[in-house]
């Protein structure tokens, strides 16, 4: 759920790793409050207020001053604040049998609080982690303006004491999530169907239309990809991990020029290169997550021969042949399938990683046309059934066909 992540340049890297192309570190603030009222009044330090850096253009718009007057209330989501006490306690003082794992912001717990009476995830923030306060209040920010199905939900946060890094907690509802990819899942669980796996690709999509085009101000994701898709209840998807999220263009503004940072095997190309971050690189890597639903392959994976490594490259030349189109869908899914339904899925995928911004969609006929594919339920029952019907008439032509000829013959 964390971002995993680490430093690298451009033109390298493993899948799931969050890629920062900015060769300075930036230095983090000692004091949340003091971070938050600098960013606020346009009087922070000199990188607060750098073309690098829109942290403070992010607050500002995203109204920190009004979420924390009113108690976190915003757009109705209500956060609450916790002492590290009462979140310590929710995890039994952070066990390690309430471990669910870790990334770059830090260690994620799985705990019960009690003032809420709510199972929930934690998550630790890492003094010493590659993501530190500025995400922490990014990621605070977003959650906190935010009330969307398709999105995980703030339950709480926590950041106390004079080192305020020692204490930044965030508490969100707990899901079972569970893996979209096949090969990661435990023994003995069966694969995802092709309806689920619609339904997912469906829901995110949702969830990254509320962020583009319903929230105010509008925000770019920015790391989107599958692991930080969650998935509750019935496969039902929820985006997660907001720390690298940055408030839209807006008005005659056609993108926001920031340092490069994302995962490397879903950052746009022309993102990467350019640094002038646009609702279309979210579309990019959307599209790179719809791949790895129909396809079970991974954005990056090392494992394959040099050609297949990088899933994109390998899927461009075999989006422009529909005969190859079969050779692309996951084997896990053994031919069940509606095959009208895998030309359309694809050439969803296909449009979202186009090379060129301009010529991917935008996020609602995206979520159009995934909700009519999530729509149209496939019956592998059905489908053996036609399958025997067509070789039984089949059978029954050659053989009309073999009588006719030999009365001929005669």
């Amino acid at each position: 759920m964390g971002c995993f992540c680490f430093a690298k340049k451009s033109g390298g890297g493993k899948s799931g790793s969050t890629i920062n192309y900015s060769q300075t570190e930036s230095k983090r603030p000692n004091n949340l409050t003091d971070a938050v009222k600098a960013d606020l009044t346009g009087n922070g330090t000199k990188e607060a207020n750098s073309k690098d850096d829109q942290l403070s253009l992010d607050v500002k718009n995203l109204n920190l001053r009004e979420v924390s007057e009113n108690d976190g209330k915003a757009q109705g989501n209500r956060a609450q604040t916790f002492t590290f006490d009462e979140l310590a306690a929710a995890t039994g003082n952070f066990r390690s049998d309430c471990f669910l794992g870790e990334g770059g912001f830090g260690k994620v717990y799985k705990g019960h609080l009690d003032r809420v009476n709510q199972v929930v995830a934690i998550k630790q923030l890492d003094p010493n982690g590659l993501q530190g306060i500025r995400e922490f209040v990014v990621e605070v920010l977003t959650l906190s303006m935010e009330d969307h199905p398709n999105l995980v939900k703030l339950i709480g946060f926590c950041a106390e004491g004079e080192q305020r890094l020692l204490h930044s907690l965030i508490a969100i509802a707990y899901l079972e999530s569970s893996s979209l990819f096949p090969t990661d899942l435990p023994p003995g669980r069966k694969p995802l169907d092709w309806n689920t796996r619609m339904r997912i690709a469906a829901g995110a999509a949702k969830g990254l239309e509320y962020l583009h085009e319903k929230m105010k101000p509008p925000v770019i994701y920015r790391d989107l990809k599958c692991s930080n898709i969650l998935l509750g209840e019935g496969y039902h998807a929820k985006l997660s991990d907001f720390g690298l999220a940055k408030v839209g263009p807006i008005g005659d503004k056609t993108h926001v020029s920031t340092r490069v940072m994302g995962t490397y095997g879903y950052c746009a190309p022309d993102y990467a290169m350019t640094g002038q971050l646009t609702f279309k690189s979210d579309i990019y890597s959307f599209g790179v997550v719809l791949l790895e639903l129909i396809t079970g392959r991974k954005a990056i994976d090392n494992l394959r021969s040099g050609k297949e490594q990088n899933l994109v490259a390998w899927a461009r030349p075999l989006f422009k042949d529909r005969r190859k189109f079969s050779q692309m869908v996951d084997p896990l899914l053994e031919g069940q399938y509606p095959v009208r339904g895998l030309y359309q899925a694809l050439a969803i995928a296909a449009m979202c990683v186009q090379e060129q911004p301009n010529m991917r969609p935008v996020i609602t006929d995206v979520v159009t046309a995934l909700n009519y594919l999530a729509s149209q339920k496939f019956d592998p029952r059905a489908q053996v059934h036609s399958t025997r019907r067509r070789e039984e008439d089949h059978r029954h032509n050659i053989v009309g066909n073999g009588t006719d000829s030999d009365k001929s013959i005669d």
